[in-house]
């Protein structure tokens, strides 16, 4: 493709976002990153592409598509990715730390308050009703997103055999992505023109994006070199505490077991928290002994109704398990380092992945064949995204969800009696003030925040519900 034909496809740039300007806005998104991953894409769709309009459609969904296939959170990671396309490494490191530190912060008050005193009530109170407005967020990213990313039959079609293959039958979501990819890219020569989402990759297709141009992104050459400097700094960065408490305190030391369990989990964590938290539950109640039965389950709980990655509950596990074997030093003390010292091993290699491979993933938006299989793995994640949607809303609406095998048949059935009937009001409430009444994302969370504290701290007692 020539330097004309590019530049004739290619809006004009918007001007450059201010640094202090982006930092202020990653800290609204880390303050108000609820729901999950479904939730925070949804959040960072609205803020990034409809409302500040920093980034394309095209160039969100290309982002979107590396950090689905990458281990750990993929929403701090897409943080992340855009943070380094907007102002480069100090971007990135800004976007992706604001991402996780209010949860960070959050999970460690919440992890001693359950150790000290293993009562919730009041936060579970408070976070009640933020958890039915999320809906209106995921409710509304799905819609947005699908209207973007299926431009056709075959892209819808791919949307719908995706959701089905890991909502109904269980299928890993890196072979969903990886079929997507492969049919794409050997599709694209046959029928080039099915492969063109309305936000499609590759700057030939910039001009089909609605959201008007985006500002100057980063550009970075993809060489050996670059690679090998981004290796020799967080190489050491993520290794070099785990191999210092090794050498200093032994492997059998609290610390140096939670460093060396929780890397290896941050490199098997492909499609979510969900994913890996059933071994993590195993292994720290069974194996290691840093859990009591069902205490993993109420970690959870915690996780999903605080900002920030759900994958923070692993920075609860640290924290009970240093509490409860805090040799010398003050439980509390104990727990706040283990459950830090776990974020860190969890968090590091996610800033390498992007930072490694950000300009390679960029370069693909040149290669037509890549392109279209990237666009083909754009209408996958579309139903990964319907089947976190929907698994949320169930959680939230039924008190209870059974699930059901039948052969390799996978359903989840809510027990209808169990329906939550405030929560179902709540998320009612947070559609109406979205999508009629234009109250803000913030409005509404909060308004809903207070109905829901007001309804378990207040009204239960009192009808005695």
């Amino acid at each position: 493709m020539s330097a004309g034909t590019t530049a004739a496809a290619q809006p004009a740039a918007a001007p450059a976002v201010a640094f202090g300007t982006a930092v202020g806005v990653w800290l609204q998104i880390g303050l108000t990153s609820f729901g999950g991953p479904a939730g925070q894409i949804a959040l960072m769709h609205r803020v990034l592409v409809e409302e500040k309009r920093w980034i394309g459609e095209a160039r969100f969904l290309h982002a979107l598509n590396y950090c689905m296939l990458l281990p750990g959170p993929e929403a701090m990671q897409l943080a992340t990715y855009v943070g380094w396309l907007l102002h480069g490494t100090r971007g990135g490191l800004v976007a992706g730390t604001l991402f996780i530190l209010p949860g960070f912060l959050v999970i460690m008050a919440l992890s001693a308050l359950y150790a000290g005193f293993q009562d919730l009530s009041l936060v579970q109170a408070i976070f009640f009703g933020i958890k039915a407005a999320v809906l209106a967020v995921v409710f509304d990213a799905v819609l947005r997103i699908a209207r973007r990313a299926l431009g056709n039959a075959l892209l819808t079609a791919l949307a719908a055999v995706s959701f089905i293959g890991i909502f109904f039958f269980d299928v890993p979501f890196p072979v969903i992505v990886i079929a997507a990819g492969v049919f794409g890219f050997f599709g694209q020569s046959r029928a080039p023109a099915l492969f063109v989402g309305k936000g499609a990759h590759g700057p030939a297709q910039a001009g089909a994006e609605d959201t008007g141009p985006e500002p100057s992104l980063r550009t970075v050459p993809a060489t050996a070199a670059r690679a090998l400097g981004v290796l020799g700094v967080w190489l050491p960065l993520w290794f070099g505490p785990i191999l210092l408490l090794v050498l200093t305190v032994g492997s059998s030391d609290i610390y140096a077991r939670l460093a060396v369990f929780f890397s290896k989990m941050a490199v098997v964590t492909f499609g979510g928290a969900y994913a890996v938290l059933a071994y993590v539950a195993q292994a720290a109640v069974e194996d290691f002994g840093w859990l009591r039965p069902g205490e993993m389950l109420d970690g959870l709980g915690l996780a999903e109704t605080t900002p920030g990655p759900l994958i923070l509950v692993l920075q609860y596990v640290g924290f009970l398990a240093s509490f409860r074997d805090p040799g010398s030093l003050d439980p509390f003390l104990a727990g706040a380092i283990g459950g830090a010292l776990v974020v860190w091993v969890t968090f590091v290699p996610c800033f390498l992945w992007i930072f490694l491979g950000a300009p390679y993933v960029e370069r693909l938006r040149e290669n037509q064949r890549l392109s279209a299989a990237l666009t083909a793995i754009t209408a996958a994640v579309v139903g990964v995204i319907l089947n976190l949607a929907a698994w949320f809303a169930l959680h939230v609406l039924f008190r209870t969800v059974d699930t059901v095998r039948i052969g390799p048949l996978k359903l989840e059935v809510p027990a209808l009696a169990s329906l939550d009937t405030a929560a179902l009001v709540l998320a009612a409430l947070a559609v109406l003030a979205l999508f009629r009444v234009k109250v803000g994302m913030l409005p509404t969370l909060a308004g809903c925040a207070a109905l829901g504290a007001l309804y378990r701290l207040v009204l239960v007692p009192l009808l005695g519900a």
